[in-house]
């Protein structure tokens, strides 16, 4: 191993300083370590909102991360500039030998990161990306065949089998008092880290709804949720429950190791087995941390196929499904508008955006419903709700976001089938049956009936009287009738898919 006098590590979606691939592999190979993280214009210019949560949580979780760095003799510099030429002239200034980077799969990303080497490699400086943000990428999960997976199933079953405790080890540094520890290293380029103002933004409300950014606010979730994690796959589509762990921001900007998250649901499984006879439900209680482990199977899977498939990005997985006839026009438009405020007259629909605009999360099976609602009921484009959410989501990650939503609208890699409509009122029935969670975010349907909670229009003149509801005033009547849009559906889908009968 090649020790090198002086590396530079590229903060990017990894804001942590445990568990950190590229990190502690500047501090076995590299005499001095420097850390910097640039918020980058190409990015954040182009943000529609001044008070982006997003920016927020980034700036916060720096503060924290450059904490911990002090801790450890070094710091975080920071910088507001365009990542593809600040970052080699940071190099240059600071005389490194190398910057190490872990890896990013979004083709923005990868051409950025392109273009920052070939710049790099110019000065003589070496550019070196490490796995970080997945367990598995590249070619370790293939078929027998050798050739990427597209349906889930059995890529979760190889990526299973092929599991060994090596991948999901920590990636630490060489203890500090080893001869080849590498140190943590402060330049005259440190500065201070810029407020929120100097970038042109503005504190938001993460704090009234009670996300902790950084590291601690991870620790935090992690901890909370190792107690409840037997009965996630019980809980997990209630959203008036308790039941996931809202760990999917800090996963998104990284404050957590992906190999830490699958750690702990593998130790949970394990606990449940050993102490299932000591336990009232002990296959629920593996059941549900293997359930979760599932979901970050999922979220290797999305990070493989876009990387694999990038044309994701621009249009569908499946090539037949970009000859399907969208709604367009001036109706569209007054749909889709109201369906991103979260007035179709669907009382779950609603709810679940009016909890994504004002909190900037969405439950997962809200995500589902409101996506097939948009693609299957209203007949709009999949790509016009994946930007929506991209906007608005504090954990918008394009991997996941992209593959639900193709999801959805059965145009993507193992996506439900075409004909299958998920129907908005079945759905509040069966996973709000107390409308309590539409009653939080629809509060001017606090006094209708449990019965009613779900279609409000199909009370009578005299129950919305009642119970001072009046539809049409108080609450939006249903801008379309689910079963004629079901109809319209399936004919707008058999053009593409005449060999598949629903």
């Amino acid at each position: 191993m090649a020790i090198l006098d002086s590396v530079l590590v590229w903060f990017r979606r990894d804001l942590r300083d445990t568990d950190h691939a590229a990190l502690a592999e500047a501090l076995r190979r590299g005499r001095r370590v420097y850390c910097v993280f640039i918020f980058d214009r190409e990015i954040l210019d182009q943000l529609p909102t001044r008070t982006d949560r997003r920016v927020d949580f980034i700036h916060q979780s720096l503060l924290t991360l450059d904490a911990a760095l002090r801790k450890r003799g070094g710091a975080l510099i920071v910088r507001h500039a365009w990542a593809v030429s600040e970052l080699p002239k940071l190099a240059g200034a600071l005389g490194v030998s190398a910057v190490f980077a872990n890896r990013d799969y979004e083709p923005q990303a990868k051409r950025r990161d392109a273009t920052v080497a070939a710049a790099l490699g110019k000065a003589g400086i070496a550019f070196e990306s490490f796995k970080d943000q997945v367990i598995f990428d590249g070619p370790e999960v293939l078929t027998q065949a050798g050739r990427p997976y597209s349906v889930f199933t059995p890529y979760k079953n190889a990526w299973l089998k092929r599991l060994t405790e090596e991948d999901v080890q920590a990636h630490e540094g060489p203890a500090a008092n080893t001869a080849s520890a590498g140190a943590l290293a402060i330049s005259t380029e440190t500065g201070e880290i810029p407020t929120l103002a100097d970038l042109g933004f503005m504190a938001s409300d993460l704090r009234q709804l009670g996300i902790v950014p950084g590291m601690p606010g991870a620790q935090q979730l992690v901890d909370d949720f190792s107690g409840r994690i037997g009965r996630y796959r019980a809980q997990r589509d209630y959203p008036a429950v308790k039941g996931v762990s809202y760990l999917s921001v800090h996963s998104r900007f990284g404050t957590v190791s992906i190999r830490a998250l699958v750690r702990a649901a593998r130790a949970a499984i394990a606990a449940a087995v050993r102490d299932g006879k000591n336990s009232e439900n002990p296959e629920q209680d593996s059941e549900g941390a293997m359930t979760w482990l599932s979901e970050l199977i999922w979220r290797d899977f999305y990070f493989m196929i876009l990387d694999t498939f990038p044309h994701v990005t621009e249009r569908s997985f499946k090539p037949e499904f970009d000859a399907i006839e969208w709604e367009q026009g001036a109706q569209a438009d007054a749909h889709f508008a109201a369906w991103c405020g979260g007035r179709t007259g669907y009382p779950l629909v609603d709810a679940a955006m009016h909890q994504l605009n004002n909190t900037g999360y969405m439950h997962n099976r809200l995500r589902m419903v409101v996506a097939s609602f948009l693609t299957k009921d209203l007949g709009i484009h999949w790509q016009r709700g994946e930007a929506w959410f991209a906007q608005q989501l504090n954990d918008f990650d394009l991997a996941a976001n992209n593959g639900g939503w193709q999801w959805a609208a059965s145009s993507g890699c193992d996506a439900q089938p075409w004909f299958r409509i998920f129907n908005p009122i079945t759905q509040s029935e069966r996973f709000d049956p107390a409308g309590k969670f539409i009653r939080r975010y629809l509060p001017a349907l606090a006094a209708v009936p449990d019965k009613h909670i779900h279609a409000p229009w199909r009370m009578s003149a005299a129950e919305q009287v009642a119970c001072g509801v009046i539809v049409g005033r108080d609450t939006p009547a249903p801008i379309v009738e689910h079963d004629e849009a079901r109809r319209r559906t399936l004919q707008r889908y058999a053009v593409v898919k005449r060999d598949v009968s629903p």
